[in-house]
């Protein structure tokens, strides 16, 4: 990265600063004193990953997201296309939904997210963008920049990026032409495959094998509780299981892992599909990992008995909870998103009561 100035050079960390411990039951000492809360990491992006955090810093004060880094659309893709960076929109909207329910917290939110409008350059920009980048390439570290604006914002919990490279989505797609219908095209890019017509048959990233950022991984295997999802199936949560050292951290975490399911289909990316054949995907993408928890709404479980049947497959139970808020939108309530997660913790934690 570059624009480092001399002054805040002295910020960077060094190689042994940041990091976090192992727990103590993976190290063989003592274990959690009773009533500690739960380290959570959650992994995602987009609206799926900040309605998760939003309803996680309700119910823990020791959380991480962990966010894909594959968006080319928008104000993150010039951002992208003209700076050579990370994608900052997931981030942002991550770092947002970390903010308190106080004045102080509301008012950064709000204005991370605001978006110029105008009939220049700086049109669609969100400040939070620009924010995340001018640190990036002052302190020429993603993971201090990052961290230096969670305080600043008073966030309830820290934001990694999945990966220290831009990443690119692609994904083959059965039907993209319909003139086709039976032929399987190659579509490169999130923002495309996340609307693309067709049947999306499965997804890879360019290059085939990133590197992980080591805070991320660190963070999933000192974790209590692991999270996956809601969000985009295909462009915001598989993209974690296609970076080799973030799965290899997922199968080898001593962390209970909770799959939360999204409450309706999104169009496009998984027109028509059940909650069990989100499930089936995933284990394509990743025939290794085991889940123990999958979370759904239970009014978009038409048939419960296949979704058990996916789920054992991971060994995994099935948590059936009311999470969609009550207006009716497929859009998650963080009440009783957190209510449910609370309830998943305390039932089928090692660890715990924690509250």
């Amino acid at each position: 990265m570059t624009g480092r100035t001399p002054r805040l050079g002295r910020l960077r960390r060094t190689a042994s600063e940041g990091r976090v411990s192992r727990p103590a039951e993976a190290r063989g000492g003592r274990p959690r004193r009773r009533g500690a809360q739960p380290k959570v990491v959650a992994l995602g992006g987009g609206m799926g990953l900040s309605s998760s955090l939003a309803a996680l810093r309700r119910i823990t004060g020791d959380l991480t997201a962990v966010v894909t880094v594959a968006d080319d659309g928008g104000s993150s893709g010039r951002l992208r296309d003209e700076l050579g960076v990370l994608p900052p929109g997931d981030l942002r909207k991550a770092l947002a939904a970390l903010c308190g329910d106080d004045d102080w917290g509301q008012t950064w939110s709000r204005v991370i997210q605001h978006r110029f409008q105008s009939q220049g350059e700086i049109n669609g920009h969100a400040v939070g963008n620009l924010l995340i980048v001018a640190l990036w390439e002052q302190l020429g570290d993603h993971v201090q920049a990052l961290d230096l604006v969670g305080r600043l914002l008073g966030a309830h919990g820290r934001v990694l990026p999945m990966s220290a490279v831009p990443l690119e989505l692609q994904a083959l797609v059965k039907g993209h032409d319909p003139e086709r219908p039976d032929d399987v095209d190659t579509v490169r890019g999130q923002a495309t495959v996340a609307l693309t017509p067709g049947e999306v048959q499965s997804v890879h990233l360019v290059p085939h094998d990133p590197p992980a950022v080591p805070e991320a991984v660190e963070a999933v295997l000192d974790a209590d509780w692991v999270v996956l999802g809601p969000g985009s199936w295909f462009s915001s949560v598989i993209p974690h299981l296609l970076v080799p050292e973030l799965l290899d951290a997922l199968t080898q975490t001593k962390a209970r892992r909770v799959l939360s399911l999204n409450l309706a289909p999104q169009p496009g990316e998984t027109d028509g599909f059940s909650p069990q054949r989100h499930l089936e995907v995933l284990g394509r993408h990743a025939p290794k990992l085991a889940l123990d928890v999958v979370l759904a709404d239970e009014a978009a479980v038409p048939d419960r008995d296949s979704l058990t049947d996916a789920a054992k497959r991971f060994g995994a139970a099935v948590e059936l909870a009311p999470v969609a808020r009550p207006d009716g939108t497929p859009r998650h309530d963080p009440e009783l998103l957190a209510a449910a997660y609370d309830r998943i913790f305390r039932m089928h934690g090692r660890i715990g009561p924690w509250r």
